[in-house]
């Protein structure tokens, strides 16, 4: 029987822990599952899996086979995409994963527009607010907001993620409008579980604040940040590439522009530079394509924002010339 494919179906059962839902997964019946498996046991002339009716577990030979299988695998493909990358249309799936704001911002969009150019290709797009395994979660690329990546992983930066201090015009009105970081003592604010939630830490000219700062209402999702802060529920700190279009149209204003919150990274984040698909090459390009320069897309939209206002666009030009990378 087919080597390779006897390969893929034991990567497949020893992942999945199941010859059912391997069978599923690759269109084929239990039994010829129970058929490859058997033909790479015989090759190999161990037991690679302890099977029972009611799990899969490995042997310790299987454990050892493993890896080598997948990078087999690997090999396999990496030969093929290689060899018909200037024949063929790029093909196969993706399963990429970011943080639903980044993802209902701009990565959704940007999924459609890679899509339109590769129509043989799919991606799973999958929404998460935690960082995931991605050995464990067979995820092919992790888009994470970060500047703390696992050695063991591969990150290329594809734009610098910059956050603002804002509030609505109906907050400001009520409240009124810090002046300086030690204001925001005397405000209500709306803070994120994993970032700010206790301190807004800014920095001007090399000297960076730490202000404590509270309020009623935390949440560990940007949307409900976002939403809350529109609804004049408190002031915020939000990443641009999420508050940009409230604040080009004037329903969020930006505060205490003279100083920058901390500024992260948008990092791809992969498992290896080596055997590496076609298809995730080519995402990784268009991605960092789309994202990079020297001021984000969504940075560039603040900056160009109408003049219609005078001391609002002042106010964004400001924000956008100290996201300039030094």
């Amino acid at each position: 029987m087919d080597r390779l494919k006897a390969m893929q179906v034991f990567v497949e059962v020893a992942e999945r822990g199941s010859l059912t839902d391997t069978a599923t997964v690759l269109n084929m019946s239990r039994a010829m599952v129970s058929r490859y498996l058997e033909s790479l046991e015989h090759w190999l002339g161990v037991r690679v899996l302890h099977r029972t009716t009611r799990r899969v577990s490995l042997t310790d030979a299987g454990s050892e086979a493993l890896e080598r299988c997948r990078q087999m695998l690997e090999l396999a493909d990496d030969v093929q995409s290689v060899a018909g990358d200037r024949r063929s249309a790029p093909s196969g799936s993706l399963r990429i994963t970011t943080a639903t704001s980044f993802a209902e911002a701009h990565m959704a969009a940007a999924v459609a527009d890679f899509l339109n150019l590769h129509p043989q290709a799919r991606v799973e797009l999958i929404v998460l607010e935690r960082a995931v395994n991605l050995v464990e979660e067979r995820i092919d690329l992790a888009v994470r907001i970060s500047n703390r990546i696992d050695d063991t992983l591969v990150a290329r930066k594809l734009a610098e993620c910059r956050s603002v201090v804002c509030a609505a015009p109906a907050y400001l009105k009520a409240h009124g409008t810090p002046a300086v970081p030690d204001d925001l003592k005397q405000h209500r604010c709306i803070t994120h579980t994993y970032v700010g939630r206790h301190e807004f830490v800014m920095r001007r000219d090399g000297h960076t604040v730490k202000v404590p700062v509270r309020g009623q209402l935390s949440s560990n999702e940007a949307g409900v940040t976002l939403n809350a802060t529109l609804a004049g529920g408190g002031i915020a700190l939000l990443p641009t590439y999420y508050a940009s279009e409230a604040i080009r149209d004037g329903r969020l204003i930006p505060l205490l522009t003279d100083w920058e919150p901390e500024v992260l990274a948008i990092q791809a984040v992969y498992l290896s530079r080596q055997h590496q698909p076609q298809l995730l090459r080519l995402m990784l390009d268009f991605l960092a394509q789309r994202f990079g320069g020297d001021v984000a897309p969504w940075d560039q939209a603040i900056a160009a924002t109408t003049t219609a206002k005078p001391g609002t666009a002042r106010k964004l030009t400001k924000i956008t010339k100290a996201h300039k990378p030094t």
